[in-house]
């Protein structure tokens, strides 16, 4: 089984990165951008079964920050 944490700032969070890619696709041409928001998407190999809970916990723990971060948890068969 796999599991995919989709990782990103909260809104209420600046995002420098998002602000830097959404300028350089509007210098490119690009105007219909008009915000872009910056995340990583973390994939893991899980051998054998495990809950919801637990991957919620390897968030909480580890893989993102919940102070300024939300995540989401898809699980892939």
């Amino acid at each position: 089984m796999k599991a995919i944490i989709h990782v990103s700032l909260k809104k209420a969070i600046l995002d420098p990165q998002g602000k830097a890619i959404a300028n350089a696709l509007k210098s490119m041409g690009f105007d219909e951008v008009e915000e872009a928001r910056q995340g990583k998407v973390i994939e893991l190999q899980i051998n054998g079964k495990t809950d919801e809970a637990r991957l919620k916990d390897m968030c909480d723990r580890l893989l993102a920050n919940p102070v300024i971060e939300d995540y989401r948890v898809e699980l892939v068969a």
